[in-house]
C-alpha cells in the first residue's frame, strides 16, 4: 500500500480549481483631447480613492553615457513646484490622511496617492501641478543628483550580491542596452549628467500624451472623468517620441562568468534565460513552473535544495515580468561547504527531468491555486488595482486585459509547462554568473623576535 505524505494527501483532497472567469470589476476608459489616457474603476466598499499616474518612460529609453535620467526624475518630482514647496507633496497628502510615493523601473515611471474620498481631487491637483509647474532649478537638480549617487553607493555598491544582479543583466542582454544597464544609472553618468539635458528629458516625457492616469475607489466614472478633465484637460499634449523596443535576437550559446563580491559571505549564482515578453503564451507556463518549484516550504525544488539536502540558504526562481524581452531567472546562495557548480548541477537535474516529464497534475493544480491567490492579493486594494490597471493600459493598450488574466493561467496544461521547459530553458542559451566571496587573506609570516 502506497502511503502519501501529509502534504501530498492535502493536495489530493483539494478540489480542482474552479474555471476562472473575468473579474467583475467595473472599468471605464477615456482619452482626453491632449492624449492623456484615463481609467476609472469604481469601488464603493471603503471611502478611499487611489490616483496613479504612469509615464511611458523608464530606464529602457536611455542611451549609453546618459543613464539614470528616468530614476532621477522620480526624485525631482518631489522637489516642489511654483505652488508646492520642496518635499511638501508628502506632507500635504499625509495631512489629508493619505499616503503617496513613486517608483522607476525599466519600462515606466509611476507616481501615486491613496487618500480619503474627500481628498481625491487634491491628489489630482497635485499630479497636474507637478506635470506643469515642476521647479527645475539647478539647485534642486544638484541636490537630487547627489541623493541618487548616495543611494547608489548605499543600496547597490555596498550591498552583498547586488552588483551581481546588475552584471547578470549585462550577460543576459549582450548588445541590448535597453535592459542591460541599471535603472539607477552608472555612477560616472550621474556625475557628468548635464542639467540642460535633464530639463529636456522632463519636457519631452512628462506630458499628457505620454501618460496613463487611473482613479480607483469610492468615486463614480462621471465624477472622476469630469475632475480629471478639470485638472488635466488644458495641459498641452506634448510630442513624446513613441516607445518602441529595438529588435532583439538572444545570444546563442551558454555565457559563463564569475564575479568576486567582496561583501558576499557565501558563494551564490545566477542563471538567466531569455524568454518572450511577459504575457506571451509561454509566460503563463513558466510562471506556474516557478510557483510550483519554489512557492512555499513544501514546493519541491525548495524542499529538495533547502530543506532536504541543505545545499542553498536562499533560493528564488521566476520571471522578471518585463514589457520587452523577458528573463526567467534562478538565484541561489549556497550554504557553507557547497559551491555554485554543485548546486547548479542539482538545478539542471530538475530541469532535465521536467523537460521530459513535465509537472504532475496535482502540482499544476497547486500552482494555479497559489498563483490565483497571489494575483488577487495584488489587486485587493484600490491602490494595487490602480497601479495594475495603469500598467496594462500603458503596456498593452487595454486596462481590461487585467480582468481576464486568471483565465490565462487556468488554461495552462502540464504539456504546456513541459514544452516551455524543453524549448525555453536550454543550457545552450543561457547566461550563468557565479558570485564568489573574496579569498581569505594570506597568512602573515611570524614577526621577528
Amino acid at each position: 500500500m502506497t502511503r502519501l505524505s501529509s502534504a501530498a494527501l492535502i493536495l489530493a483532497l483539494l478540489p480542482a480549481a474552479a474555471p476562472a472567469a473575468p473579474l467583475d470589476i467595473p472599468v471605464s476608459t477615456r482619452t482626453l483631447d491632449n492624449g492623456l489616457r484615463v481609467v476609472v474603476a469604481p469601488n464603493h466598499l471603503i471611502p478611499t480613492v487611489a490616483v496613479t499616474v504612469h509615464y511611458d518612460v523608464g530606464s529602457a529609453i536611455e542611451q549609453p553615457g546618459r543613464t539614470g535620467f528616468a530614476h532621477l526624475f522620480e526624485h525631482m518630482m518631489f522637489e516642489g513646484t511654483t505652488s508646492v514647496g520642496k518635499m511638501e507633496h508628502f506632507a500635504i497628502v499625509a495631512e489629508a490622511g493619505g499616503i503617496c510615493n513613486g517608483s522607476t523601473g525599466p519600462d515606466h515611471t509611476e507616481y501615486w496617492e491613496s487618500v480619503p474620498r474627500n481628498a481625491f481631487e487634491l491628489a489630482l491637483w497635485l499630479e497636474a501641478d507637478r506635470m506643469t509647474a515642476l521647479d527645475l532649478s539647478p539647485d534642486n537638480f544638484e541636490n537630487q543628483r547627489d541623493a541618487v549617487i548616495q543611494e547608489r553607493q548605499e543600496n547597490y555598491d555596498n550591498q552583498a550580491y547586488v552588483p551581481s544582479f546588475l552584471r547578470i543583466n549585462e550577460l543576459a542582454y549582450p548588445g541590448y542596452f535597453a535592459y542591460s544597464h541599471s535603472v539607477i544609472g552608472d555612477r560616472a553618468d550621474l556625475e557628468t549628467m548635464p542639467f540642460e539635458d535633464t530639463v529636456a528629458f522632463f519636457r519631452t516625457h512628462y506630458v499628457p500624451a505620454n501618460a496613463v492616469l487611473v482613479v480607483a475607489g469610492d468615486v463614480g466614472p462621471d465624477e472622476a472623468f469630469a475632475a480629471v478633465e478639470t485638472y488635466f484637460g488644458q495641459i498641452p499634449a506634448g510630442d513624446p517620441p513613441p516607445f518602441e523596443f529595438p529588435d532583439y535576437a538572444p545570444a546563442a550559446g551558454e555565457r559563463v562568468e564569475s564575479l568576486v563580491d567582496p561583501l558576499a559571505p557565501l558563494p551564490a549564482f545566477h542563471i538567466a534565460w531569455n524568454v518572450p515578453p511577459f504575457r506571451s503564451p509561454d509566460s503563463y507556463a513558466l510562471d506556474l513552473l516557478a510557483t510550483w518549484l519554489t512557492d512555499g516550504e513544501t514546493a519541491p525544488l525548495y524542499r529538495d535544495l533547502v530543506k532536504d539536502r541543505a545545499l542553498v540558504a536562499e533560493l528564488s526562481v521566476g520571471l522578471d515580468g518585463r514589457r520587452g524581452p523577458d528573463l526567467f531567472s534562478v538565484f541561489a546562495v549556497c550554504t557553507p561547504g557547497h559551491e555554485p557548480a554543485e548546486v547548479r548541477a542539482a538545478v539542471d537535474e530538475w530541469l532535465d527531468r521536467l523537460a521530459v516529464e513535465g509537472i504532475p497534475e496535482d502540482g499544476l493544480r497547486r500552482a494555479k491555486n497559489l498563483r490565483q491567490k497571489r494575483f488577487l492579493e495584488g489587486i485587493r486594494t484600490n491602490l494595487r488595482l490602480a497601479n495594475q490597471l495603469a500598467r496594462y493600459q500603458l503596456y498593452y493598450g487595454d486596462a481590461t486585459l487585467l480582468l481576464g488574466e486568471l483565465d490565462r493561467w487556468d488554461a495552462v496544461t502540464t504539456e504546456d509547462v513541459r514544452r516551455a521547459v524543453e524549448t525555453r530553458l536550454r543550457r545552450d542559451s543561457r547566461a550563468v554568473l557565479d558570485v564568489l566571496p573574496p579569498p581569505p587573506p594570506a597568512p602573515q609570516p611570524p614577526s621577528a623576535p
